[in-house]
């Protein structure tokens, strides 16, 4: 009994660090070094530098229009901004479409490769010092790309990754994603002004040319592995939340869903590869926030949900505190249920779309699991179907 007391309150502990804990300890060494050093203000460039930006889509004819006229209202100089569509794989036409608007250029092959491929044949392409990428349903913020571009007034920056927002309808998929972005967010603003970024939003993300290095095309989290590996290579890597990338949230729970397995196939595959960064002699900083932030999330927490349930279920009769937290867990779950009958039913929110979310979140890792250990994960990429904007 002593045994299974032990394991339940490690995992219990274990659970609430990865949500909570790390967050606090963040927070705490956060002020501990503003006080010690400020915080650090940023400024303009007298004159911006020349940057490019690449939109990789696939079948995205329908919303392209949209993003080009999202891009011109960027808030940068126009002859020093160079805007670059990849449209590998695409057969609807979006080649021929982009052709019409002289402001923008298209990279084209129709063969499919994947988006690590095809960001890696872009930037043969480019000739700038900077280069940002973003996807083709988001929005930006006029403002997104000087906010970005400054931070690299810093030489030790090699990376600036935006925040990622989504639309708030009050359904079940944009509340959950909302939230969670939200906490991520927190997190990343935490992780940057303590050291480094341990994984950029893809949906937003600029680099220093030179700090970039090509994936391996099998890549399924390019926005994710680039980023660590700059931060590896001695980078910082900043994050800016007032450069923001508005998308709208996945059409239903099953669309989500699907993505959550993708990202979590992704993380495995990323920790399989990103070793070095469990060796905390080499950068004790980095390895603590990279393990605390990202693998106990992608992984160990996720396998020890279960097991703390069981436990408590075992150990209910010991004592009340016992008692009390298998009554917690058995709402919390409760409540997951009904947040996913009402995805199902395609109700908006309600009281259960938080623990539904936290949970389908945490089982897709089991899911990506399978997929990465069964390579039946390809690092094709298969665009989410998401709700319409308004």
């Amino acid at each position: 009994m002593k045994y299974a007391e032990s394991v339940f309150w490690i995992s219990l502990g274990l659970v609430f660090y990865t949500y909570v804990g790390y967050g606090l300890i963040a927070v705490i060494l956060v002020i501990l070094k503003r006080w010690m050093y400020g915080k650090q203000e940023l400024s303009d460039y007298e004159e911006w530098p020349n940057v490019t930006l690449i939109i990789p889509c696939f079948n995205e004819r329908g919303i392209l229009l949209a993003k080009i006229e999202n891009t011109r209202r960027i808030d940068y100089p126009a002859d020093r901004l160079r805007v670059l569509f990849i449209t590998d794989g695409s057969d609807d036409g979006s080649e021929e479409f982009l052709s019409g608007f002289g402001e923008v250029e298209c990279l084209h092959l129709s063969k499919r490769s994947g988006k690590s491929a095809a960001e890696n044949r872009a930037m043969e392409h480019v000739n700038s010092d900077f280069v940002v990428f973003c996807d083709a349903n988001t929005e930006l913020n006029p403002e997104s790309i000087k906010r970005l571009i400054r931070h690299y007034k810093d030489e030790r920056v090699g990376g600036v990754s935006g925040e990622k927002r989504v639309r708030r309808d009050g359904s079940t998929e944009a509340e959950g994603e909302g939230l969670y972005w939200k906490y991520e967010s927190s997190l990343k603003k935490l992780d940057a002004e303590l050291w480094s970024l341990v994984g950029a939003a893809g949906e937003l993300v600029s680099f220093r040319t030179r700090a970039m290095r090509p994936l391996p095309n099998d890549t399924i989290l390019d926005d994710f592995v680039q980023s660590v590996q700059i931060a590896k290579a001695g980078f910082r890597f900043a994050y800016e939340p007032n450069a923001f990338a508005l998308e709208s949230a996945s059409e239903n729970y099953k669309e989500e869903y699907k993505r959550k397995v993708r990202i979590a196939a992704g993380g495995w595959q990323a920790m399989s590869r990103l070793g070095f960064f469990l060796n905390p002699f080499k950068n004790p900083l980095l390895s603590w926030m990279y393990v605390s932030h990202r693998v106990l999330r992608w992984s160990i927490a996720a396998f020890v949900l279960p097991l703390l349930f069981v436990l408590n279920a075992f150990l209910v009769g010991e004592s009340r505190i016992y008692g009390l937290i298998f009554i917690l867990q058995t709402l919390f779950y409760a409540l997951a249920f009904l947040g996913y009958k009402s995805a199902q039913k395609g109700e908006k929110g309600g009281i259960g779309y938080v623990p539904f979310y936290f949970a389908m979140m945490n089982y897709a890792v089991f899911a990506g699991f399978a997929r990465w250990a069964g390579r039946k994960q390809s690092a094709v990429w298969e665009r989410a179907k998401r709700k319409e904007a308004a």
